[in-house]
This record gives C-alpha cells, sequence and structure tokens, in this order.
C-alpha cells in the first residue's frame, strides 16, 4: 500500500487546488494541525479512492496523493480510513 505524500513533495497543481479549497472550506487553522499531525505520520492509504473524516471536513485523495476537502454533510467516495 502507498503512503500518503507530504505536502512539498505534491505536484504544483494538486498543492493549488488544496489551497483553494483550505479557503473556500473555511478550515480553521486548529483542523489543519490535527491534518498535519495525521499526515506526518505517513499513514498508509489504498491504491484507488480514499477519504479520512476529520469530524469538520474530510480529505479525500487517490492513491498517495489528497485531491480535495470537504464540508461536513458531503458524500466522499472510495474506503474511509
Amino acid at each position: 500500500m502507498p503512503k500518503i505524500e507530504r505536502w512539498e513533495k505534491l505536484p504544483a497543481a494538486v498543492r493549488g487546488h488544496l489551497a483553494e479549497r483550505m479557503r473556500d472550506r473555511a478550515i480553521s487553522v486548529a483542523d489543519l494541525n490535527r491534518l498535519r499531525l495525521w499526515v506526518e505520520t505517513r499513514p498508509e492509504v489504498p491504491e484507488g479512492d480514499w477519504y479520512k473524516d476529520f469530524g469538520s471536513f474530510k480529505l479525500c485523495g487517490s492513491g498517495p496523493y489528497p485531491k480535495t476537502f470537504l464540508v461536513r454533510g458531503q458524500a466522499a467516495k472510495g474506503t474511509a480510513l
């Protein structure tokens, strides 16, 4: 199983999209810190679609790459982590 990729290793377009979604979804600094701590553990993720529910938001990805943020109540597809 792949491990989630770190921010600095993400393609520039993916980083830009995630930054936009962070602002659009008004994800708090406290929530981003929880996300940072989780990513720092280099968790294993499935090859295909997955999501991690942090309560106030969800991080969705595919393989090693996070792809977008969803707000609470938005449906996510893939394997729940």
